[in-house]
């Protein structure tokens, strides 16, 4: 019995072996790749950090799918955590797992699954008021802003032509700092809406990772919106600008970042309609690009007070941000799932402009996220209250036809003076004038 035991232990232990050495089919991962480049005519990129040499696939071809190419890819990637990403017709770049990034059909059946938990303005208003709390606490936002210490300096006001420029540092933290400019109306009074009762009104402008704040396309932007009437404040990102030399770069890519430029936009908000008189309450816009279009979205659900709102080249429901200033927080998991289309829709019944192009991540706003939006603005019967401007044949920035757009949407909603749109009219200050007096 006891011989017959052994017996089959080794027999099993041979199948085990057999299974385990002999049948696993590995192969080469480089050699794989090739083999799947040449087999579909396409060619691959391997981000930096994307390591291939020595690694051996087990069961290789069988991963292979011959009807589909990105069948193939997610077999193989999801045994590395890598994904792939399709760059043009025959391109495609591996990179490592990205927890903020989807492909686009992920962010249309995300917006599938979320348009079913809602069909009516009762049951999205349940919705959205869920959001508002637990994106909210999810951010910590309150227990930030309860250690702010709220320290406003301001600098000397310069003046342009039509506008003003003010430099505006806020102490939120002990030793670190809020940075900012103030760009103001201070053209001749005309028969507008904006200047009827002498109130103007604010536009709080979140930046994007483009080089700083300082740069001409954002002098060029703030300065033709307040020459046209309307009063912008802008700011450093948490660990860039003024605020790098405070906390350092790396400090950028941290949750900190997230909760600290949210409150920057709440900050800013609240202290100018307290202790600027000439700001009109009924009139307060959000509006950035990129990672300010995400924190445009941001301040947009916190604040009750902002009655319009313009992210541009941001919105998507396949990605919440390639930064934690953005997604360091998970408020995406959010009232048990949401995304940036949904948390844009909290806006809803109020203007709201949505600037794309053809060139980054906003390329599906027109079939995928707009359509969404519009849903949700039609449960208040004001699908012409939320707007789309898409440029198919442009990239991710904000040059002439983004700014446009930005000042023809503020135009109407706001009614600016389109007759002072003038971008020649605006001085480019060197960056040392934009600082903050505070060292």
């Amino acid at each position: 019995m006891r011989k017959l035991l052994i017996t089959v232990l080794l027999a099993i232990s041979t199948m085990a072996m057999a299974q385990t050495f002999e049948t696993r089919y590995e192969r080469s991962v480089t050699d794989l790749m090739n083999d799947i480049s040449q087999r579909f005519g396409v060619r691959f990129k391997f981000d930096a950090n994307v390591d291939t040499v020595g690694k051996r696939m087990p069961y290789a071809d069988f991963r292979v799918r011959p009807y589909s190419l990105e069948m193939t890819l997610d077999n193989i990637c999801k045994y590395y955590d890598w994904n792939w990403w399709k760059q043009n017709n025959n391109t495609y770049k591996i990179k490592l797992y990205e927890y903020p990034r989807r492909h686009e059909q992920e962010g249309k059946m995300m917006l599938d699954w979320l348009s079913s938990l809602y069909h009516n303005k009762a049951q999205w208003e349940a919705r959205r008021d869920s959001l508002r709390r637990e994106v909210r606490q999810r951010l910590e936002l309150d227990a930030f802003l309860d250690s702010c210490t709220l320290k406003p300096m301001l600098s000397k006001v310069r003046k342009h032509d039509g506008y003003t420029t003010q430099n505006i540092c806020i102490e939120l933290t002990p030793g670190q700092h809020l940075f900012g400019t103030i760009y103001s109306f201070a053209g001749k009074k005309k028969n507008l809406k904006s200047q009827t009762s002498n109130l103007k009104p604010l536009i709080i402008c979140p930046d994007g990772h483009w080089p700083y704040r300082y740069r001409k396309d954002e002098q060029q932007r703030l300065g033709t919106l307040a020459r046209m009437g309307a009063v912008c404040v802008d700011f450093d990102l948490y660990g860039w600008g003024e605020s790098e030399k405070e906390v350092g770069a790396e400090a950028h890519h941290t949750s900190r970042a997230h909760v600290y430029q949210a409150a920057c936009g709440y900050v800013l908000l609240d202290y100018m309609l307290k202790n600027r008189k000439n700001i009109d309450p009924e009139r307060v816009g959000v509006m950035g690009g990129s990672g300010g279009g995400t924190h445009t979205v941001l301040l947009s659900l916190l604040d009750e007070r902002v009655t319009a709102s313009a992210p541009v080249v941001h919105l998507a429901s396949h990605f919440d941000g390639g930064c934690p200033c953005e997604s360091g927080k998970p408020v995406q998991l959010a009232a048990g799932g949401t995304c940036e289309p949904e948390l844009a829709a909290v806006m809803a019944p109020k203007p709201m402009l949505i600037v794309s192009d053809g060139g980054d991540w906003t390329s599906s706003v027109p079939t995928i996220e707009f359509p969404y939006l519009q849903r949700i603005y039609g449960f208040y019967d004001a699908k012409d209250k939320v707007r789309n401007v898409h440029l198919p044949n442009e990239r991710h920035d904000f040059k002439e036809n983004k700014r446009q757009a930005v000042y023809d949407f503020f135009i109407d909603v706001f009614g600016l003076d389109r007759s002072m749109m003038d971008e020649s009219k605006i001085t480019i200050e060197p960056d040392d004038a934009l600082k903050s007096l505070y060292k």
